[in-house]
């Protein structure tokens, strides 16, 4: 990776030997393994046995999980936060693997469309619940830095399996206790 990276910089008109970029192609080697771990990891083993037998049936929601990833398109990050909400079946899961679900599969090249159903499909799969609801709002840096150079717009995704997907008030409760929770965090 660091003779592509060093071949790079020399296409770009750069002098690869010059004190400030001597090192650059080790760091971005390193900074790419980091950024694309998600490849090296399974969901299983992010899981781990971090199930446990459910005592509740209402809605348990995560918000404002913050996340990074590379847009598969531009090699660009784009980051931003990811809610989400389930109805346990059998099982509720640790709280801290939500999180880290997110980031198994933002530390992959992706876009934020499949970065959420996978997402969904992650905790369908592991926790077998009556619903799953996933919201990701991000900004993207090949829409701010490049091409229609728009700073402060953000896409938002939604995601939904089970009662989440099929009930309308089920999935209003989720959004409007979103929407609840940004007006007191202004407020």
């Amino acid at each position: 990776m660091q003779n592509l990276f060093l071949q790079f910089l020399k296409s770009l008109g750069e002098d690869p030997s010059r004190e400030g970029l001597k090192k650059t192609p080790e760091r971005w080697e390193k900074a790419m393994q980091f950024l694309t771990s998600g490849y090296n990891k399974s969901l299983e083993e992010t899981v781990n046995s971090a199930l446990f037998p459910a005592d509740t049936q209402g809605m348990v929601l995560i918000k404002n999980i913050d996340f990074s990833s590379l847009c598969e398109h531009h090699i660009l990050p784009f980051t931003g936060k990811v809610h989400v909400a389930y109805f346990p079946g059998k099982h509720v899961i640790g709280i801290s693997k939500i999180p880290r679900i997110i980031e198994l599969f933002a530390r992959r090249l992706q876009t934020q469309e499949r970065l959420g159903q996978q997402v969904c499909t992650a905790l369908d799969k592991v926790l077998k619940p009556k619903g799953v609801g996933v919201v990701i709002e991000a900004s993207h840096f090949c829409m701010q830095m490049r091409g229609v150079e728009k700073v402060g717009s953000s896409v938002v995704t939604q995601h939904y399996s089970g009662k989440l997907e099929s009930d309308s008030a089920l999935r209003q409760e989720f959004l409007s206790t979103l929407s609840l929770s940004r007006r007191s965090e202004i407020e």
